[in-house]
This record gives C-alpha cells, sequence and structure tokens, in this order.
C-alpha cells in the first residue's frame, strides 16, 4: 500500500482553503468542509469513548463504526464516491434492535451523565447529531448520498441506546408541569 501522506504540513491551506480528494480547493468554510470536521470529530469522540472499560460486544461494534465513519469522510471528500453500503445501516440497525430489547420502556427524558462511559455515548449522540444537521444542510445544496445520511441517523440512536445499556442507573428529567 502506497503512503496516504508523506507531508503533513504543506502550507497550502494558510489561503483558507484546502483541497478535497480530488485535489479540488475550496474554501475551509465551506458546508462540505464543515460536515466533513464534524465527522471527524465525531469519530474521534468514539474514540475516547472507546478509552473507557466497555464490553467486548460493545467495543468492536464502535471500532466497527470508526472505520465505517472514515467512509463517510470519503464520500464527503470525494462527491460522487459512494463508499457507505445498505450493509452498514443494517449493521446499526441490528445492533439498535438487540440492544434496545434489553431496555426498559422509557417514560421521560433521561439526563445525559451516570457513568463515564455513559456520559461519552451522550457526547457522541450530540456530537453524531451535529453532523447529520450539517450533512442535511449540505444536502440541501451539493449531493450527499442517501445511505450517508440514513447512517448519521441511525448512529445517533445507536449512541442513546447504548448509553442507556451502560448506565448503571438512569436519571431522569423532572418535568416542573408535572411535579407536585
Amino acid at each position: 500500500m502506497a503512503n496516504r501522506l508523506s507531508v503533513i504540513a504543506t502550507r497550502t491551506g494558510d489561503d483558507g482553503t484546502t483541497a478535497l480528494g480530488d485535489g479540488t480547493r475550496i474554501n475551509k468554510h465551506a458546508p462540505r468542509v464543515q460536515a466533513m470536521g464534524d465527522v471527524d470529530e465525531l469519530n474521534s469522540m468514539i474514540g475516547l469513548w472507546r478509552t473507557e472499560p466497555l464490553p467486548e460486544e460493545i467495543d468492536t461494534l464502535l471500532g466497527q463504526i470508526q472505520n465505517d465513519l472514515f467512509s463517510v469522510g470519503a464520500e464527503l471528500c470525494l462527491p460522487g464516491y459512494a463508499a457507505i453500503q445498505t450493509e452498514q445501516i443494517a449493521r446499526l440497525d441490528q445492533a439498535l434492535k438487540k440492544f434496545n430489547a434489553m431496555l426498559a420502556p422509557l417514560k421521560e427524558f433521561v439526563l445525559p451523565g451516570g457513568t463515564r462511559a455513559t456520559a461519552l455515548a451522550h457526547l457522541a449522540r450530540t456530537v453524531c447529531r451535529r453532523a447529520e444537521r450539517n450533512v442535511i444542510a449540505l444536502s440541501e445544496h451539493e449531493a450527499v448520498s442517501e445511505p450517508v445520511k440514513q447512517y448519521l441517523n441511525r448512529l445517533s440512536d445507536l449512541c442513546f441506546v447504548l448509553a442507556r445499556t451502560l448506565n448503571e442507573k438512569e436519571e431522569m428529567w423532572r418535568n416542573p408541569g408535572k411535579e407536585g
């Protein structure tokens, strides 16, 4: 395999632009770059989450997700390139079904927190939702594949379900309108 990056500091971005995978240069504040950055941040957030002691099954799943997120980034970096497949979305759906089946039904909103691993799962969920919002905003002006949008939507749901799975004791929102 050839080296992907031989020089890290190229200085070509000093003018406020960055290169897409096809060599096209665009502004660093462009919606496509924002979406790519959010997906990169999400991947890093999941990497941080994985530094916590996790059940092996969840850690393995998160490792697969990190690889998938590189594929999402590749699609965003190379307009017209397809890397996310329906099988990857189906894997998230299967995990959602499996882990959600173990949980009690929710009667109120869950406060983010609990264990550190749970708090990181909630943080990953919120970063994923932001990435999804920015990918959707990008898709209003430029082509973005449906599987990328679906993948991010399912992933944010899965982060929530995994947060609940990992939590030792959920703290629910105390709705002031219902108290008394």
